[in-house]
């Protein structure tokens, strides 16, 4: 029986966590939601509320080896630098205090400069990319055995694209589209769970980036939403991030390769 430990278990984390306990596995997660620490609990998955920013200590079990900590405390960009370095520096603590074999911190594409460029993981202008995810990202592959996953933009489920710009005016419409769907990225994520995985950054994005008017109208029809009331391209920058590595990798197969199709 294998061991997971989610921090900051979110909305991806929920959904991964409920399909592996299916699977057998054993979980352990985090979660600053009251709710969602009642909901969880009740199903049988080992819950702690903490919230990192505050709580100075997490009481983790220390005769447990995980088999893998999916780390998905979010560095967002309404908090300060100090506030983003406080709250990693907890998290790598706790992280020393534990028994892991492979930690992997999901993080952004956002990392990435709005440019005209195809960005690769090996893209290392650091003046240029998001410095309070950079803070975050270097002080977690400084963890052992750690691996960045850095997620385009998160849709599936309820989350749907159209659903944000009904009746608005659109300025992003002529900016591609860096998205992946959510079973996609539970599908990777278990995938590089079972393999030796190097330590190092990987991008997670969709292969197929139409513009997001494209997507924003595709999905409004699908979903039946109404269309947005304009459309007034501005800073339309054609920035595309790629993913070859972790589908190389994992010879990975998308179950949506286009945003058109979430």
């Amino acid at each position: 029986m294998k061991n997971l430990l989610i921090l900051g278990c979110g909305w991806l984390g929920e959904e991964l966590a409920r399909k592996l306990m299916k699977k057998g596995w054993n979980l352990w997660v985090t979660t600053t939601n009251e709710e969602k620490y009642h909901r969880l609990h009740n199903d049988g998955v080992f819950t702690f509320i903490h919230d990192f920013d505050r709580d100075l200590y997490l009481d983790l079990p220390v005769d447990i080896a995980f088999d893998v900590v999916l780390n998905s405390i979010p560095a967002t960009k309404k908090n300060t630098v100090v506030e983003i370095e406080h709250r990693f520096l907890q998290v790598f603590q706790t992280l020393c205090s534990i028994n892991y074999k492979k930690h992997i911190f999901l993080s952004s594409v956002g990392v990435y400069p709005d440019l005209d460029e195809t960005f690769y993981e090996t893209y290392n202008q650091e003046g240029l990319m998001s410095e309070k995810l950079r803070i975050a990202e270097k002080k977690m592959i400084s963890l052992p055995y750690s691996s960045v996953f850095r997620l385009g933009g998160l849709f599936g489920k309820n989350r749907i694209f159209g659903k944000y710009f009904q009746d608005k005016i659109v300025t992003i419409g002529d900016q591609p589209s860096n998205f992946i769907h959510l079973d996609d990225v539970i599908q990777i994520l278990e995938q590089s769970f079972e393999l030796n995985l190097e330590s190092g950054y990987y991008n997670l994005v969709s292969p197929e980036h139409p513009d997001k008017k494209e997507v924003i109208m595709s999905s409004a029809r699908k979903y039946m939403y109404s269309y947005p009331s304009s459309f007034e391209p501005d800073n339309s920058f054609q920035k595309i991030v790629n993913a070859d590595k972790i589908v190389k990798l994992l010879n990975y197969q998308f179950k949506y390769p286009s945003p058109l199709d979430f």
